[in-house]
Parts: structure tokens; sequence; C-alpha cells
């Protein structure tokens, strides 16, 4: 049965769907915070104004991180074309509607790829997405509504949200790509890495909002000399801290080929793959950044050796990256500003650690590779937080 792969007939029932999902986290905001604790609103408007601001960012932030997380399991239980078209399933916007046409799919190939349980998955995924996006465009608007009654001066920082509301819907048009385009392995790595970059955005939302709120704090009287010094410290760190954060990214972006390449099992022992140390590799092949699923460029089987050297290159980087970002949590973790964001650190390298090895010794377990995922871009976030976070007090030299 051929299937338009773009049917906008259900796109509006779908915005509908997310909207009612983003209403709860808005009522709740608009209801709870910016009060006493009791439901009673706070005397300032502008203070409660910002509380509301800074609420609805953090539930944002931390709703599109579950959303990460539901997009690794939507790829890793092969649900990512359980409807073949955008954005409804089969031209409906729910798999009840579309239960009749996924049924004949499943019964004529039943470990394909449409059956009634991933349509399912696919489409929770997209509704969520959706009410993410919801939310994302209530920041902007709130945003703009603060830029035109506030009396404080106007900063490039004012457009953040408006740039994370562009950058959401260019996320829903990867996503789009990613299912009529067959889970080609660049746009669905290019997705996931979008991902990230949303996070990041959200992250340096929060902090802002967050410094907004606090009450300046200006040090305990060192002045001159001492202050020079504590500005060159600060200055080192960030450069450490930014150049850590390249590496995340490039990491995460070895480790989105892996997985949308499905090279984990390339390799199923640590430190060994495959019985040795250098086992056969085609790294020309395996990184050969544009051709479809499962295939080369000139069109035939990408080959083992080119698995091998897509795990064996995320594994090396893995080392180095573990390594560096390590060594800076140990170092920051004093620090006056960035020691809870570097204990942060130390935790999520920890927890990356335990989760890659266990993708390889345990045969990819779904938990596992979930929260892979979900702690490369917890790692990004906290990277992120800590350049965006305010120079309250002295940082520490790195």
């Amino acid at each position: 049965m051929a299937v338009p792969l773009y049917n906008l007939e259900p796109l509006l029932a779908i915005l509908g769907f997310g909207l009612l999902l983003a209403m709860g986290p808005l009522l709740w905001v608009f209801k709870r915070v910016g009060s006493d604790g009791s439901g009673v609103p706070l005397a300032a408007p502008q203070a409660r104004a910002r509380a509301r601001v800074r609420a609805l960012t953090l539930l944002t932030l931390f709703l599109t991180l579950d959303l990460v997380l539901f997009g690794a399991f939507t790829r890793l239980s092969d649900s990512g074309l359980g409807c073949p078209d955008w954005p409804g399933c089969y031209g409906e916007a729910s798999p009840l509607a579309a239960h009749a046409p996924i049924s004949a799919a499943q019964a004529a190939m039943p470990s394909g790829p449409v059956t009634v349980s991933k349509a399912w998955v696919e489409m929770v995924h997209r509704y969520l997405a959706t009410g993410v996006g919801a939310l994302i465009t209530v920041l902007m608007l709130l945003s703009w509504w603060e830029r035109r009654t506030s009396r404080t001066r106007r900063s490039a920082w004012d457009w953040l949200p408006t740039l994370t509301f562009v950058w959401v819907c260019v996320q829903g048009a990867f996503g789009a790509l990613t299912v009529t385009m067959k889970l080609f392995p660049a746009i669905v790595s290019l997705h996931l890495l979008g991902a990230y970059l949303l996070l990041a955005l959200l992250t340096v939302q929060a902090v802002r909002a967050g410094a907004g709120q606090a009450s300046l704090r200006t040090g305990t009287g060192r002045v001159g000399a001492d202050r020079t010094a504590s500005n060159r410290g600060a200055a080192r760190s960030t450069f450490w801290i930014a150049a850590a954060l390249a590496l995340l990214v490039l990491q995460a972006a070895s480790g989105a080929w892996v997985s949308t390449n499905y090279a984990v099992l390339a390799c199923s022992e640590f430190p060994l793959c495959q019985g040795q140390w250098w086992p056969a590799m085609d790294f020309a092949r395996g990184f050969e950044f544009w051709r479809p699923l499962g295939e080369s460029a000139d069109g035939g089987v990408i080959t083992f050796q080119a698995m091998t050297a897509i795990h064996m290159a995320h594994r090396l980087l893995a080392m180095f990256t573990v390594c560096v970002l390590a060594t800076l949590a140990w170092r920051l973790r004093h620090s006056t500003v960035l020691g809870v964001q570097a204990r942060w650190l130390g935790g999520l390298v920890l927890l990356q650690l335990a989760t890659g090895l266990s993708n390889v010794v345990l045969g990819w377990p779904m938990a596992a590779a979930i929260l892979h995922t979900g702690g490369a871009a917890a790692l990004v976030a906290v990277l992120v937080w800590m350049l965006a976070a305010p120079a309250h007090a002295p940082r520490q030299d790195y």
C-alpha cells in the first residue's frame, strides 16, 4: 500500500494534542509559581513574572530532556518508521483512526517497521515534541511581552527565546526528514545533535532567568590585584570548559553515528574488539556521510569492517573525552561558583562510562542505551551551565 510521505490534513489535530499536553505545565506555573506557597500571589508583579518565566524555562528544559530520552527509546525500539508518513499516521491524527492500515501492514510483515505498538511509540513521540514546541512558543511570547513592557536596557540575549523557537521548528523539519528519508543516518544524527543544541539554548535561558532573580553579591572586599587574578582565573576556566564542550559535541556526533548505523555490536567485548586490539577496519566506508541506512555511498551493502571502524572511532575518542571531562570536574570541584556543576559533571562522566561499557559487554540493553543518550544530553547541559554561570564569586583558577 503506497502512502504519501507528507499529508498535512491531521496537522491541526496534532498541534491541538501538543497544546493540550502543554496546558498542564502552563497551568501549574501560572497558578502556583510566584506565590508564597499557599497560592497567594506575591506583591511585586515584576518579581512574580520573573519567577514564572524561570519556572517555565526550567520545566521546559526538563521536559526537553525527557523528550530526548523518549526519542532514544523510539529509535532503539525500531519505532522510527512506525508511521510511514508525516505528521500523522496514514493520514490520521492517531493510530486509533489508522488502525486498519497499520494492522494490514503488521499482518503483511509482523516484524517489519510498521506495527500497532511501534505506531503508538512514534506518534506519542510526535505529541510530546509538539507539546515541548508549544511551551517554547509561550516562552518566546513572554519574552516579547517583557521586552515591550520593561524599561531595562535590551541586549542581544533578549532574542534567545526567539532563536530557540526557530530552532525547535528546524528540529521539527529534521523529524519529518527522519521519517520520509527512511532513517537516513546523516539526518538522524543531525536530529539528535539538534536536540542537544535545543537543550543548550534552554539551559542558557534558565541560567539567565535565575541570575535575573538572584540578588547581586559582590565578593568579600577583595580589589585590585586579587580581582585581576580572579578575572584571569575565570577566563582560564572558561577556555577549558569551552574546549571540553567542543570535544563533547564531537564525541556526541560520533556516538550518534554509531547508534544510527547500529554499529554498537560490531565489538562485543572490552578492551579488545573481536579478540584483537586493532581489528580489521574500513574507515573510508564507515565515514561516508551521505548514504542510506545499511548501504555504502556506491549503493552496496556496508561492510562489517566499516561498522567496526565506526565503533572503534567512538571508543577511542570516548577514552580521551572521559579523561578530559574527569580532569575538569576534579580541578573545579572546590570552585566557589562551579563546584556544584563540577560534581554533576563527575557523576555524569561515571554514568556515561558505566552505560557505555554495558552497551558493549551486555549486548546493548535498552535501559543502558537510553541512559547513555540521556547522559550525553545532560553533560551538554552541565557544561553550558558552567559557561553561562554568572560570576557572582571568583571562579577557581584552573
